[in-house]
């Protein structure tokens, strides 16, 4: 059984983050995204259990007392954290799993999968990041103020990843997010196991 790769991907509120990992996930095979708890409130459009496991404060702390994350965090006041059963039965079936997570979450991660790629997006630009952040039109000015300290913060820590992307050009950002995942797929390991019977044969 071929075990799937892991892939954090962290970036700044505004840099595009998920949009990038949707198109991703949308034009690449055997690829999912590990979908967190928070307990942070749904936005529109989204769905408990497709975006996030939705739950309460207090749903979440027992969840955290009895070991069930792998990492977690506070991130504006709010709870998230990442599943260990569910990240291992993702990967046990062969997928490859990215997880969406800030800094801290990543550098938790880290230690329980080594082995897992991290990679760290940046927007082209200070100004490009706020507006992006105020065109989503769904927080104030109090809470998109917090979020551009807080993105300052969060990008100090670009160097602590595997790959860079700049998500300038949307097209550009994404074919560079593809080519890392194809990178990933065509190591000897993973070659090795995935054609088996042709090397064999080639061998012999």
């Amino acid at each position: 059984m071929i075990s799937g790769n892991l892939y954090i991907v962290t970036a700044p509120s505004g840099a595009g983050k998920t949009s990038l990992v949707k198109a991703l996930i949308e034009s690449t095979n055997d690829i999912t995204a590990s979908i967190s708890h928070t307990t942070r409130p749904m936005r529109p459009g989204e769905t408990n259990g497709k975006d996030y496991h939705f739950v309460s404060k207090d749903e979440f702390l027992n969840m955290e007392k009895a070991g069930d994350f792998i990492e977690h965090a506070e991130v504006f006041d709010n709870y998230y954290g990442s599943s260990r059963r569910g990240m291992n039965d993702q990967l046990k079936l062969g997928s490859d799993v990215i997880l969406e997570i800030d800094w801290q979450g990543a550098q938790q991660v880290k230690k329980v999968f080594p082995k897992s790629t991290g990679i760290f997006i940046l927007p082209p630009s200070k100004e490009t990041l706020i507006e992006r952040l105020h065109s989503r039109g769904q927080d104030s000015k109090e809470v998109i103020q917090r979020r551009t300290e807080e993105a300052i913060t969060e990008m100090a820590h670009y160097h602590e990843f595997d790959y860079l992307i700049i998500n300038d050009d949307f097209q550009t950002a994404l074919a560079e997010f593809k080519s890392i995942i194809s990178a990933a797929r065509l190591k000897i390991k993973t070659q090795k196991q995935q054609h088996a019977k042709l090397i064999s044969q080639l061998l012999d």
